[in-house]
């Protein structure tokens, strides 16, 4: 009797999870018994059972390839920057993985405008292109600046350069860690490494 009372509500929850129809084994053990226990289930107990159910189907994850993996800039950001650039077609993924690290290793180490700008350098911090992963950098302000001296301690800001490829294409994302306001040194910094892929051929849309 236990047993076919254990089937029974197998066929039951099986059909609350709506996987369709039950094999015959168990239609043949669903007595009026069983319809009686199927009619004592709560609507709660049938709720939980289709968030479970639902819960199951949401755990199966969208291939990251398939999706921007970067984050969007906050609303209004004023240090923040998203950009997408794409090699000429003709470019194996190879090849343009090659331009771009070529590019990011052409940005000077003493930065830009005389070290205004990354005048502390930058480094490599993690490169996972070749495995369809991102690549990170690290770029750091001088530290002798004003704002520098007076809200970090005289200790430089650090901004974040992280790429992704998406397709064909590549996902920029330049943001400062600390601050209301870059200044404009995400976007220089951007506009410098871009003008370096722009003479290979690239194209660049900002968002």
């Amino acid at each position: 009797m236990k047993t076919i009372q254990s089937t029974a509500l197998l066929a039951t929850i099986a059909t609350c999870h709506g996987f369709g129809a039950v094999s015959p084994s168990l239609q043949s053990a669903a007595t009026p018994r069983t319809t009686a226990l199927e009619m004592k289930m709560t609507s709660s107990s049938r709720r939980d059972a289709l968030t479970s159910f639902g819960q199951i189907l949401t755990s199966i994850a969208i291939p990251a390839s398939a999706a921007n993996a970067i984050d969007a800039c906050p609303s209004g950001s004023k240090n923040c920057l998203r950009q997408t650039w794409s090699p000429p077609s003709s470019t194996s993924a190879t090849d343009a993985a090659s331009e771009l690290r070529a590019a990011l290793n052409a940005y000077p180490q003493e930065g830009l405008e005389d070290g205004k700008v990354d005048g502390g350098g930058y480094t490599v911090t993690s490169d996972a292109l070749g495995s369809g992963g991102s690549l990170q950098l690290e770029y750091r302000s001088s530290g002798k600046g004003f704002f520098a001296k007076s809200f970090n301690g005289g200790k430089p800001f650090v901004d974040d350069l992280v790429i992704e490829p998406n397709g064909s294409a590549f996902e920029f994302r330049s943001s400062s860690r600390l601050g209301d306001s870059d200044f404009g040194v995400n976007g220089k910094r951007l506009s410098y490494i871009g003008g370096l892929l722009k003479e290979k051929g690239w194209t660049g849309i900002p968002e």
